[in-house]
């Protein structure tokens, strides 16, 4: 099923006919280009759903299966929304599913506000794509992509006062390093205190002091990088040569943070601790086999985390999410197919609420989603506020140790956390 969706579109349909009419639902992602691996993985999620529902009738949404139309977009903003525009006025969908990034996320959430369909996005999470005032659009991961930059540093803070980091080893110095685009420039900007301008209003939110002069530590060294961006060596040469003891690249994807970490290792060095914002991938490991050790990565969702949703109105917790789709692909999912999964449920959950797919009966049922009663998925609880961002949720932290992408914080919130290895070992 999934190398089907690869190269072009597909409509998932199970192998038996269906007297009624599909419940079509129309999905843009970058199956192939710059954010090709997320794409894909992205789809993967999306149709393990749909094949979860169609499997039995009694899973039928509206007494209907459902049917998911994916486009490949390229990893190009004007052909994903060529393709979302295609969706609502040519093949006439029910329902719209977000994409990957939120440079492209920013321009598709606009047609579907003017539609007035509901986008639920997966992977965008840009304050600038939050604050124009849409009513149509909910995110299915933590907060806005500005606050991420929060959790690696508060997680070493967290650590030192435990005791783990000891006082004199804490990092005094940081480098932040990033994509120049907006996923990349967004946690950069909360990492810093700058402030954040959104397009269309006047309106300017300043994230002053920032996230790293707020813990202590100075940066030494900021440099972005511009889409399609080579020249790596050069960029860990200067890195190396200011020393920063604590590094953060803000990558737009995992080839970026591929690419950087090599460059890092090849000139040798070697920061006592290491964050990328790409990097939770099963590729990620692949590619850099034992240079992973030790970097850590900001997460959404982990198998260990024991979260239950509903499925087809039952109960469905994240480890029968995990035996699922390892029985269907074959592999272990990241969180780049269980986010996209858990939109679903989120979907799902409404469309079986209001016993519609009226697209503005939907959006009204989930933004009235309370802490009582929120949307129940593998990932946890969403309720949102009324800009579409989730309420009471933090993230996660993951690194790579032996070879294993382990939940090392918040330290003790759930079964399998494993501590800190810090500082990060050198490359060998």
């Amino acid at each position: 099923m999934g190398g089907a969706a690869s190269l072009a579109g597909v409509s998932l349909w199970p192998s038996i006919s269906f007297a009624q009419q599909p419940i079509k639902i129309g999905a843009s992602l970058p199956l192939t280009g710059d954010f090709a691996i997320a794409g894909r993985k992205h789809r993967d999620g999306y149709l393990l759903w749909a094949k979860l529902i169609n499997k039995d009738r009694k899973r039928w949404l509206l007494g209907r299966p459902v049917e998911i139309i994916v486009q490949d977009n390229r990893s190009d903003t004007e052909v994903a929304v060529a393709q979302t525009e295609r969706f609502i006025n040519v093949d006439r969908v029910d329902l719209l599913l977000g994409t990957f990034s939120s440079k492209i996320n920013f321009s598709t959430s606009a047609i579907a506000e003017q539609n007035q369909m509901v986008y639920p996005i997966p992977s965008g999470g840009a304050l600038r794509i939050w604050e124009r005032g849409f009513r149509y659009i909910f995110y299915f991961q933590q907060n806005a992509v500005e606050y991420i930059g929060e959790t690696p540093v508060q997680m070493l803070v967290g650590y030192r006062n435990q005791g783990v980091i000891k006082p004199a080893d804490f990092p005094k110095t940081a480098g932040v390093v990033h994509a120049d685009e907006l996923f990349g420039n967004a946690i950069a900007t909360g990492l810093m205190g700058e402030k954040v301008r959104i397009p269309g209003t006047d309106r300017v939110i300043d994230l002053a002091p920032g996230f790293l002069k707020k813990a202590g530590i100075e940066v030494v060294f900021r440099q972005q990088w511009p889409e399609g961006f080579t020249d790596w060596l050069t960029l860990a040469n200067s890195i190396k040569s200011r020393n920063p003891e604590f590094l953060l690249a803000s990558t737009a994807s995992p080839d970026e943070s591929i690419q950087l970490v090599r460059a890092l290792r090849t000139v040798g060095y070697n920061p006592k601790a290491l964050y990328l914002s790409q990097g939770t991938q099963i590729e990620f490991k692949e590619a850099l086999g034992d240079a992973a050790e030790g970097i850590f990565i900001h997460s959404s969702w982990h198998p260990v985390v024991q979260y239950v949703g509903l499925l087809a109105g039952e109960r469905y917790s994240n480890q029968q999410f995990l035996e699922d789709f390892r029985k269907e692909y074959g592999r272990d999912p990241d969180e780049d197919e269980a986010i996209p999964f858990a939109l679903c449920q989120g979907i799902e959950q409404a469309v079986r609420a209001m016993g519609t797919t009226n697209n503005q009966r939907l959006r009204a049922w989930l933004a009235t989603r309370t802490k009582e009663n929120p949307v129940r998925t593998i990932m946890g609880n969403f309720y949102w506020d009324k800009r579409g961002l989730p309420i009471g949720r933090f993230y996660l932290m993951q690194q790579w140790q032996r070879g294993k992408l382990e939940f090392i914080w918040p330290l003790g919130e759930f079964p399998g956390t494993k501590r800190l290895i810090y500082p990060k070992p050198a490359w060998k």
